[in-house]
């Protein structure tokens, strides 16, 4: 089956609009399964678990690489893995991705080839993501050339709005745990709510919706990105290469996050819940409320 748009996942506004041409599958996978397992008390119970699965991408019908993933909405998850590899610089470039769960895989045509695939994906990190990530070529490959609105901020009201809707939402990690969950606010308006294994994977997927919606959607510079993953420096580089200048997470910063967010101007905000917070970066970008509701 092919779609010309996606599918919603989680809580999505605003239209899909697919580029003209690319065709995408629709091969969403069930998140959760069911098992049996006897608690503290001796007693059989039947609970969810995250359903993990492997999902081998091809380029061209050559292999890249396997990720493990929910498998919820693989297309935006493949097609934002290689917009934050540096692989693809529009989706343009793509004729179709065709996922298959039968054999774990994710075919990829695209329009002209890929140039130099061999020499841009010679060189791997092992990242800090769960299951030991990876990224091809140096993770500060193009990061002086990144460019973010001078001019963003975010309220402090908006922040505890966008600290509620996460809290509120409902989530695999309610009912199963082990997943991580991404975000991207407009203000304090929720956009798109994605889960997986992974907090890469999240960050992915919605870098990968993001360039199938309108114009006014694919800006990065009005966007706030929430995570429940610590900020390593992979992750506001990804953050970064959307656009968006804002990134909030419940977790904390790492050494080198910190030291990236400082260099590209991104307001970095960590241990975030309800109202407590701590802001490492570029504190301009927060607009202090003297009156709270």
């Amino acid at each position: 089956m092919w779609l010309n748009e996606p599918l919603a996942f989680g809580t999505a506004v605003g239209e899909a609009v697919a580029p003209p041409g690319v065709r995408l599958s629709a091969a969403a996978a069930p998140l959760t399964r069911a098992v049996g397992v006897i608690d503290e008390f001796g007693q059989r119970r039947t609970i969810h678990i995250p359903a993990e699965r492997d999902l081998t991408i091809y380029v061209d019908r050559r292999e890249l690489v396997t990720l493990m993933t929910l498998g919820a909405q693989p297309e935006w998850l493949v097609l934002g893995y290689l917009r934050n590899q540096r692989l693809v610089q529009s989706p343009d470039q793509i004729e179709s991705i065709t996922v298959d769960w039968e054999v774990g895989a994710a075919a990829v045509r695209t329009r002209t080839g890929l140039a130099d695939l061999e020499a841009r994906t010679a060189q791997r990190v092992v990242t800090t993501g769960c299951g030991q990530g990876s990224v091809f070529g140096s993770l500060m490959d193009d990061v002086e050339r990144i460019r973010l609105s001078p001019t963003a901020q975010l309220r402090q009201s908006q922040l505890y709005a966008i600290l509620r809707t996460v809290r509120e939402q409902d989530s695999v990690y309610k009912q199963a745990g082990s997943v991580h969950g991404c975000a991207l606010f407009q203000g304090g308006e929720l956009l798109l709510f994605v889960e997986d294994v992974g907090r890469h994977n999240a960050v992915d997927a919605i870098a990968g919706w993001m360039w199938l919606q309108t114009p006014a959607i694919q800006r990065g510079d009005d966007k706030v990105f929430y995570t429940t993953g610590r900020l390593t420096s992979e992750m506001i580089i990804k953050a970064a290469q959307m656009g968006v200048p804002i990134v909030v997470s419940r977790s904390g910063i790492t050494q080198m996050g910190l030291e990236v967010a400082e260099r590209l101007g991104l307001c970095a905000i960590g241990r975030a819940t309800h109202t407590r917070f701590l802001c490492y970066t570029h504190p301009q970008r927060l607009v202090w409320d003297t009156s709270l509701p």
